[in-house]
């Protein structure tokens, strides 16, 4: 395996294919998504340790994903068992993605704490959903800091995670090389990255924006919540599925293949 550099133009051709590849499977794509989100949010509802949980399990739900994404773009219909994949890997990959979701868990929770010093935990327990969040509290300048500060320091948690999963799960490498594997990947392409990320936040506002004229032109504040609703539910399984082909694209083989 190595590290294949691409042009910074290639972030916009990763958002295409993740649109294509949703739209050859919708329903099964979304409908993984679907169970992918319901997952994470039964396990964040456990008490004391709920949250934990669906922290240290993201990576390989997310690994899951990517998978049906794999099976859709090879023209195949991803079935729900795909979710599960990084459970059914073999033993010693299994130990390597609880082992990346340990690792995960303990780093968000240190970004969330280190915030909390701006503003007594404020921004960490509104993430976590256990205080409600207020107009007040959102725009008061410590809960500002704290959330600027959590967003800065989540950043390199992420591109840290963004390729580790996958790199278990295909490559078959320790948790460690994948992190380091994966933040050298994004930083070598961090051009296409960038542009991937941008144009994502585009589509969103976009169709935001065209939504919020529709709800206008219509009257209808509850068919606008409808179709803000679905169509953010849409765009996030596409989102999601754009992930396997910055994976793809980033590593190829020793033979120059592409390593999944």
């Amino acid at each position: 395996m190595k590290l294949k550099p691409v042009p910074a133009k290639t972030g916009l051709l990763w958002v295409r294919q993740g649109i294509t590849t949703f739209a050859r499977q919708p329903l099964a794509l979304s409908g993984l998504f679907l169970l992918y989100m319901l997952a994470l949010s039964l396990l964040s509802s456990l008490p004391v340790i709920g949250n934990l949980l669906a922290l240290a399990l993201l990576p390989a739900t997310t690994l899951g994903l990517m998978v049906a994404t794999r099976e859709a773009d090879s023209g195949k219909f991803p079935m729900p068992a795909l979710l599960a994949s990084a459970f059914r890997a073999g033993r010693e990959q299994l130990r390597a993605m609880l082992m990346l979701g340990v690792i995960y868990a303990l780093g968000f929770m240190a970004v969330l704490g280190v915030s909390a010093l701006f503003d007594g935990g404020q921004f960490a327990q509104i993430y976590l959903g256990t205080t409600e969040m207020t107009e007040e509290v959102v725009l008061g300048e410590a809960f500002q800091s704290a959330m600027w500060v959590g967003m800065l320091l989540y950043l390199p948690l992420a591109l840290l995670f963004w390729h580790a999963p996958a790199l278990v799960h295909w490559q078959g490498i320790s948790p460690a090389k994948s992190l380091f594997f994966s933040l050298l990947a994004c930083w070598q392409n961090k051009g296409a990255l960038t542009l991937f990320m941008l144009a994502w936040m585009g589509v969103f506002m976009v169709t935001g924006l065209v939504l919020s004229l529709l709800g206008s032109l219509l009257g209808s504040p509850d068919l606008l919540a409808s179709l803000l609703f679905a169509a953010a539910l849409t765009l996030a399984a596409m989102f999601f599925s754009s992930f396997y082909f910055t994976f793809r694209d980033s590593f190829t083989t020793d033979d120059d293949q592409p390593v999944a």
